[in-house]
């Protein structure tokens, strides 16, 4: 096991579940917060302490969800005593954490992270929110987990395109910061799919590392944490108008912005094919046919977005990025000019 500290937050990697108890704050209860398909995994877990069950899926990714838990909170009698855990993927992280951080002005909070995705981006940052109208994380909070445990085992059981999807947040960080950790999934991809120990234990750990390393410089996302938004500007459009999970968008929205870094010349064309190649090789999709327009219209409601500008991410080859702030106009004129860039 490894562990990483982030701004009071303890995330254990490699960390039984089976050893939750040793974590959690004896002088508190516990409520569980999880989802109907990990309850089955998890029934042992759940059963040990009150849960809450919401149903799975992104569409369920709302205030409604947020409504839910707070009269079911409620209706348990939970005070400023209480002790939060979400249990579940990206979805459960976040809006169990989102719960807790309002309830009662807010309540302490952990997560059991039971997917790739949710254990190298979704249950570390301090990030919690809800999708509004469709838009994606349009409401949430800055908020610490006290507590985050990543245990492989909860990987073995997972759904292969849900498993793979979480690939893309570890090519992102390793896109953003660490050209030796892209080159290592470049050099071990088969073993990620293949679900060996080793291997992903060891580009979880690093992902994890990256991100804690830039939400610590900037924990409110007003400068250098900007650079973990790296093909979500696009991805977030996708998601609103394509039939992908997020890790999938996520993939899709990293080779768009490689192809744009390559027409503004900061990327070269060779580096822009490595990206593609190993999205491919992880059985990821790098192309979605969503019209041009579709996606410009769902950037102007980006949380991003500032006036008539955009922060966009940008990859300066391979294990360096940068934030441009680009008017939409212009974003929406390359990608125009560029087939490759509008309909992948």
């Amino acid at each position: 096991m490894r562990e990483i500290y982030l701004h009071g937050s303890r995330i254990l990697i490699g960390e039984d579940v089976a050893n939750i108890h040793k974590y959690l704050p004896s002088s508190r209860v516990v409520v569980v917060v999880t989802d109907s398909n990990v309850r089955k995994r998890y029934g042992a877990l759940c059963d040990a302490f009150p849960t809450i069950e919401i149903e799975p899926g992104e569409p369920n990714k709302t205030l409604a969800a947020i409504s839910y838990i707070t009269s079911e909170l409620v209706r348990m009698e939970a005070d400023r005593t209480t002790f939060i855990l979400g249990v579940g993927g990206g979805i459960v992280c976040d809006v169990a954490g989102f719960a807790a951080s309002i309830f009662m002005r807010g309540l302490p909070f952990g997560f059991v992270a039971t997917t790739l995705l949710s254990q190298v981006d979704a249950s570390v940052g301090g990030k919690n929110g809800v999708n509004y109208e469709g838009y994606k994380n349009m409401l949430g909070v800055f908020a610490q987990p006290q507590l985050v445990i990543c245990d492989p085992q909860s990987l073995e059981t997972l759904p292969q395109r849900e498993f793979v999807a979480g690939f893309a947040e570890i090519v992102k960080a390793a896109m953003i910061a660490d050209a030796s950790l892209f080159a290592y999934i470049e050099q071990n991809a088969e073993k990620a799919l293949q679900k060996d120990r080793q291997t992903i234990a060891h580009i979880v750990y690093e992902a994890v590392k990256i991100k804690a390393g830039i939400v610590a410089e900037d924990e409110r996302e007003r400068g250098e944490r900007r650079k973990l938004n790296l093909g979500h500007t696009f991805a977030h459009a996708i998601e609103k108008n394509a039939a992908l999970m997020h890790g999938e968008a996520v993939s899709v929205g990293l080779c768009k912005a490689a192809h744009l870094a390559v027409m503004l010349k900061l990327m070269s064309d060779s580096e822009q094919k490595r990206v593609e190649t190993l999205l491919q090789r992880l059985t990821l999709p790098t192309a979605v046919d969503v019209p041009n327009a579709a996606l410009c219209a769902a950037m102007r409601k980006d949380k991003k977005k500032s006036g008539t500008a955009i922060h966009v991410v940008l990859p300066v080859g391979i294990g360096r990025c940068e934030v441009r702030e680009m008017s939409l106009a212009a974003l929406s004129y390359l990608m125009s000019v560029d087939k490759t860039v509008v309909i992948l």
